[in-house]
């Protein structure tokens, strides 16, 4: 909970739907932080919540997608990046391997949409390079992703609001 009140007072001087969005483009939150946000601390609308998520969430895959095989080649001639990388791809293809080699692309949706620290968007589009996945289904397999994860976020939130109103 530190890291989304570190979030909420980074971002207290926005508007709250701009909010919402960026905090949803981070790796940190995505919009598993995001919605919570919304929802609890803004009283956004569900619906609102969930929409302006999914986009801020959405954001950045293109770019990664696109452009993470170019720019980790690039970076991996620095000694450090280049651990970095090699780090990030072992662990992913350890992790995750099975997963892919049975499920595939769908594997890659079912991996973006279980709402867990280190499996939203970010990490789909690092283990669609890793498992060579190319752009359009990794797109569609993200997409699918991050709008199921938003939507048990959202119920899951809604489900906890209404258990503590019960409880006051």
């Amino acid at each position: 909970m530190a890291i989304l009140q570190l979030l909420t007072n980074l971002f207290g001087s926005f508007p709250h739907w701009l909010a919402t969005i960026l905090i949803s483009s981070l790796p940190v939150a995505e919009l598993r932080g995001s919605i919570p946000i919304a929802i609890l601390q803004y009283q956004m609308h569900p619906a609102e919540a969930y929409l302006l998520a999914v986009i801020g969430n959405m954001i950045p895959v293109i770019p990664l997608l696109l452009y993470l095989e170019p720019v980790s080649n690039y970076l991996r001639r620095f000694r450090l990046w280049d651990k970095f990388f090699n780090w990030l791809f072992t662990r992913t293809h350890h992790n995750h391997s099975a997963t892919f080699e049975k499920y595939g692309t769908l594997g890659l949706a079912i991996f973006v949409a279980i709402p867990l620290p280190a499996t939203g968007a970010w990490s789909g589009c690092a283990a669609a390079f890793v498992f060579g996945i190319c752009f359009r289904h990794a797109l569609v397999a993200i997409t699918a992703g991050v709008l199921i994860a938003g939507l048990v976020v959202t119920v899951v939130t809604l489900g906890g609001l209404s258990l503590s109103n019960l409880f006051l």
